[in-house]
C-alpha cells in the first residue's frame, strides 16, 4: 500500500528511543524525511545513524518551551516545511491523586500540555499554507480508562486531548488531520521503569493483555505512519487505542 509519504517532512519528538524511535523509523521507511528530536544528543545521534540518511537530529528538551517554539522553525529552514508533527513529549512519574507536589504538576503540564500546544501552534500556519498536514499525539489509554497509579498522566493527557479535539475541528477544512493514539503496554524503557523490569511487565502482559504480550514499537510506528498518510485523510479528531485489547470500556 502506497501511503503517499514520499518526500514529506516529519518532526518526531522523543525519537531517540522507544515509541518515538519506532515512529521515526516507520516514517523514514515510507519515504519521509524525518527530523528526530530528543534531549539526549548522544542517543539522538545513535538513533539517527540507525534510522538512516532520511533522519536528521535536532536536540530539544520537551520541558524547554522556548526551545520548542524555535524547533519547528529550524526544521522548516532545513527542509522547507513541516508536513507531519508527532508530539511525543514524555511521561510523568507514577503516583496517586495527592502524591505529587505542585512542581511535579507544573512540569507535567509543561511537557504534556504546553509542549504539544506550542509545537502545534508553530506548524499549523505552514500546513495551512500547503493545504496539507498531519498532527499525531502520542497519548495514553489513561485518557479512556484512568490508571490509579498514573494520576499526572490521567489529568494532563486529558487536557491535551481536549485541546487537540478543538484544533481538529478548526483545521479540518485546511487538509490537516489531528489525532491522538491511546498507548497501551509496549516494550519500552518507560514500561520497564513503571513495572520494575521488562521481564516483569512481559509476564504481567501475558496474564492481563488479551493479546498475551506487549506491543512492539514497530507496530506502533506502522499505525502512526498510516494516520500520517494520504489514505487517512478522513480520520481526524479521534483517540485511537493501540493496546492489544486491554481496554474494557465500550
Amino acid at each position: 500500500m502506497d501511503l503517499g509519504l514520499e518526500g514529506k517532512v516529519a518532526l518526531v519528538m522523543g525519537a531517540s528511543k522507544g515509541i518515538g524511535r519506532g515512529v521515526a523509523s516507520a516514517l523514514a521507511r515510507e519515504g519521509a524525511r524525518v527530523a528526530v528530536a530528543s534531549r539526549s544528543a548522544v542517543r539522538l545521534a545513535e538513533a539517527a545513524s540507525e534510522i538512516g540518511p532520511a533522519a536528521t537530529p535536532f536536540v530539544a528538551d520537551a520541558t524547554d518551551l522556548e526551545r520548542l517554539a524555535r524547533l519547528p522553525l529550524e526544521v522548516a529552514e532545513e527542509f522547507g516545511r513541516v508536513d507531519i508533527l508527532v508530539t511525543n513529549t514524555g511521561g510523568p512519574p507514577p503516583g496517586g491523586a495527592l502524591d505529587h507536589g505542585f512542581e511535579e504538576w507544573e512540569e507535567a503540564y509543561r511537557s504534556l500540555v504546553l509542549a504539544p500546544r506550542i509545537l502545534a501552534g508553530a506548524v499549523v500556519p505552514g500546513m495551512r499554507g500547503e493545504g496539507w498536514g498531519r498532527i499525531v499525539n502520542v497519548g495514553s489509554t489513561t485518557t479512556i480508562e484512568i490508571n490509579p497509579a498514573l494520576n499526572l498522566s490521567n489529568a494532563h493527557r486529558l487536557a491535551t486531548v481536549g485541546f487537540l479535539k478543538t484544533l481538529a475541528r478548526e483545521v479540518a477544512g485546511d487538509g490537516i488531520t489531528v489525532n491522538t493514539v491511546a498507548t497501551g503496554r509496549f516494550a519500552t524503557d518507560r514500561m520497564a521503569e513503571l513495572g520494575g523490569s521488562i521481564e516483569q511487565v512481559e509476564a504481567a502482559a501475558r496474564e492481563e493483555v488479551p493479546a498475551g504480550r506487549l506491543g512492539t514499537v514497530e507496530e506502533y510506528g506502522d499505525l502512526v505512519a498510516f494516520l500520517c498518510s494520504e489514505r487517512a485523510a478522513y480520520i481526524t479528531g479521534t483517540v485511537i487505542p493501540i493496546d492489544g485489547g486491554l481496554l474494557r470500556s465500550l
